[in-house]
């Protein structure tokens, strides 16, 4: 009994033990795997490329005229809006000129008449005999300086509102400050230049608001 039990064990033991252990794989075969992998790949995408492209269909065409024409309107939109804003902004400005010189030369019309009742106080003032202004005239001494003192208060209010009095007397005629009356020669003068000033003339916020009435020098 034994025996035969030996022998069936014998019978059941595999000859050939080495197949049954797993089999393990070469580094060399793998590298050669998948370079022959690789090149297949490229070979691939090689043929891919080389293959003719598809022409786009009748659809494809109609989209994309479409979208030509959609970039065109939205290019033509994008041009006609930045024009607009550019429109508005100087639109903006030239308003806001505008009314930054109402405010300046609002008064140019109430300054013109004031400039008349300035040239009455001068010309009282200069006709007043400074030999007259005594002790002995108190009256008339006491109207010539309160005549002084109310011409040099209007033209501070004329000076605090940009209104600037033009005596040009030994300055060079110019003609968008000064008006000529006359030329004449007269010696030791520079012909060009003003020798005597008829009426003061004034500038309001350096605009010309009357000019000066002059004599101009004459060249011999």
């Amino acid at each position: 009994m034994a025996a035969a039990r030996w022998g069936v064990r014998l019978l059941l033991r595999p000859r050939y033990p080495l197949l049954s252990c797993p089999l393990r794989t070469s580094p060399r075969l793998l590298c050669i795997a998948t370079q022959q992998k690789s090149t297949g790949q490229n070979l691939e995408d090689d043929q891919s490329q080389n293959e003719p492209k598809a022409e786009p269909s009748s659809a494809e065409k109609i989209l994309i005229e479409e979208k030509a024409k959609l970039e065109e309107q939205l290019k033509e939109m994008t041009d006609k809006y930045k024009r607009a804003l550019a429109d508005t902004e100087n639109l903006r400005q030239r308003s806001q000129k505008l009314v930054e010189e109402a405010k300046l030369y609002g008064i140019q019309s109430f300054c013109k008449d004031l400039l008349e009742v300035a040239d009455i106080l001068e010309k009282a003032t200069e006709s007043v005999p400074k030999e007259e202004l005594k002790d002995e005239n108190p009256h008339l001494k006491n109207l010539y300086d309160g005549l002084l003192l109310t011409e040099v208060q209007i033209q501070k209010v004329f000076k605090k509102h940009g209104l600037l009095k033009l005596n040009p007397v030994g300055a060079k005629f110019d003609p968008y400050e000064h008006e000529a009356l006359y030329h004449a020669p007269m010696e030791g003068k520079e012909p060009g230049s003003i020798a005597l000033v008829s009426k003061v003339g004034y500038k309001l916020h350096g605009r010309t608001l009357r000019p000066a009435l002059v004599g101009v020098v004459k060249g011999t």
